[in-house]
Formats: C-alpha cells, sequence, structure tokens
C-alpha cells in the first residue's frame, strides 16, 4: 500500500512551474504566531504568569471581602442588624399591648 490512492504524484518541477492564480492562496506564516483569542495565563512550560497568580489572589480576597459584608462582620451590617432586632422587639410589645387591650386587661 505505498502507492498513494486516487491521486496524482507531482515532481517538484512541475508543482513550481504552475502560474500562482491556478493554486488557491493560503497564507500560512513562517513562524507560529500565538492566538491572540487563547489564554495567556500559562507559559508554554506550563507554568502560570505573575499577572495570572496576582489576578487570581486579589479575586479571592475580594470575594472573601464580599462575603464579611454579606454574613455580617463589616459595622454597617452589625448596625442593620441592631436595628432590625430593635424593630422586631418594639413590634412584639405592640403586639402583645393590642392582644392585653383585647382581653380587657
Amino acid at each position: 500500500m505505498d502507492e498513494p490512492i486516487d491521486a496524482e504524484i507531482v515532481s517538484e518541477s512541475t508543482a513550481l512551474d504552475k502560474p500562482a492564480a491556478a493554486t488557491p492562496a493560503v497564507h500560512t506564516p513562517a513562524v507560529d504566531m500565538p492566538d491572540p483569542l487563547a489564554p495567556i495565563d500559562y507559559t508554554d512550560a506550563g507554568v502560570p504568569t505573575f499577572d495570572y497568580v496576582r489576578d487570581r489572589i486579589e479575586n479571592r480576597i475580594a470575594t472573601s471581602a464580599g462575603m464579611g459584608e454579606l454574613t455580617g462582620e463589616s459595622p454597617q451590617a452589625k448596625s442593620i442588624d441592631e436595628q432590625m432586632a430593635e424593630r422586631d422587639k418594639a413590634g412584639l410589645d405592640k403586639l402583645e399591648e393590642i392582644r392585653r387591650s383585647l382581653r380587657g386587661e
């Protein structure tokens, strides 16, 4: 099976003699250029770049800070929690007062 199937063997001199218009123009750069859309987070050796590591660390710090605010560790969240607790207590006191007045106490 060394012979090509359904193909024509063309010598190099014949391939060079053909006009360029007869063959489709295909741009193939001599040097492989990196894909501009490909991520450049890792080097060719598979090592993460400094920028990638720094971005990951900053993202984790921001996420941690956001979670802290959401869980009530910030002074503003604690203040809001205290205001809600006072409002709930005042509501329960008012409800108890209304119940006592309905019972005639």
